[in-house]
């Protein structure tokens, strides 16, 4: 980065301190910041999906008398729920609505998007690349930023983050997306060392919402005095609200969000993401002939056949699928074969 404090006050939102570099791929688009090299942060949206800041005309499908929420339909077939209804909107009637939060996928239920009206607002889908800009991001459509997204996504879905001296396992649950802390060092020593992997971690796999982080348990205040401060420092530049670590060590952030984090759409979709990096993988093959992909059963099944013809039409290549039993869904692999 450009700054002139450590690494760690790059890694959160909201920062314009380098240029964001997107991938517009199928099934989804991709978006990282880099330093020295390094994915510094990352982002991804969904072909098909509903976003924040989208808006579109949808259906008033469900609205109990007198209420001011309800359910809107939108022309992909996606739901949300809306506030701020007028008196006279009736169920069927056409909206013109502004998506305020995607839909989330999280582990044991799934929580529809929601929107308000937005009658005099012109209809709008920015994509990835367009909503960094909406922000005052820098940000560049390229075919490929050159980064090692294999290792970030060995990141997401291990939820294993290490760093030297120990290690964060980072899981998203229903309520918040917990980090715990593991190693060996003495405890004041090994929460100051997880700080700045916390900070990193938050931006590299897109973390918002409610974060609960479990350090080691510090009995005396002036160790625990001495995490906070060090948690204020590393997460300065990023907008958020957080409590001060507690006699267990526990400290809880909370921060807008806007969309779903790296680590929350895998968890929800493992073979989806799976099959969508696969066919990034397929789009870089350079050898000649057949591209074929190998991977388990339920990975190939999610490859439909846009998105066969997607990358049959951008590689101007015979595409064969080959689903096979042995391989774990995140085993699959990309090669070419003779004619």
């Amino acid at each position: 980065c450009h700054c002139s404090q450590p690494a760690p006050c790059c890694a959160p939102r909201g920062s314009r301190l380098a240029e964001w570099l997107v991938e517009e791929g199928i099934g989804e688009d991709r978006a990282v910041r880099l330093d020295r090299g390094s994915i510094a942060g990352a982002r991804i949206r969904l072909h098909g999906r509903i976003a924040a800041g989208d808006v579109a005309d949808a259906v008033l499908i469900a609205r109990s008398q007198g209420a001011a929420r309800g359910t809107v339909r939108f022309g992909g077939r996606e739901e949300a729920l809306i506030d701020r209804l007028p008196a006279d909107a009736r169920e069927g009637a056409a909206l013109r609505t502004e998506v305020t939060r995607p839909a989330l996928a999280e582990r044991g239920r799934f929580k529809l998007a929601l929107a308000r009206p937005a009658p005099d607002k012109p209809p709008i889908t920015l994509g990835l690349a367009g909503s960094l800009l909406r922000e005052g991001q820098d940000a560049k459509i390229v075919r490929d930023f050159g980064a090692d997204w294999d290792e970030l996504l060995g990141e997401v879905r291990d939820g294993l983050v290490t760093f030297s001296g120990g290690s964060l396992a980072i899981t998203p649950t229903p309520a918040m997306t917990l980090i715990d802390i593991d190693g060996t060092a003495p405890p004041r020593a090994l929460a100051l060392a997880a700080v700045p992997a916390i900070a990193a971690a938050i931006a590299r796999l897109d973390l918002a919402g409610s974060i609960g982080i479990d350090f080691p348990t510090l009995s005396a205040k002036a160790d625990r005095r001495a995490v906070d401060e060090a948690l204020t420092e590393a997460l300065a530049a990023w907008p958020h609200e957080r409590t001060a670590m507690n006699g267990f060590g526990f400290v809880q952030i909370v921060a807008r969000l806007e969309r779903a984090s790296l680590l929350a759409a895998a968890a929800h979709d493992p073979l989806g993401c799976a099959a969508r990096h696969l066919l990034r993988r397929a789009e870089r093959v350079a050898e000649p002939g057949i591209l074929l992909i190998a991977a388990a059963p339920g990975v190939i099944a999610r490859i439909t056949s846009q998105w066969q013809a997607e990358l049959t039409r951008s590689t101007g290549r015979v595409l064969r699928l080959s689903p096979e039993n042995a391989l774990a869904p995140e085993a699959g692999f990309v090669q070419a074969i003779a004619l």
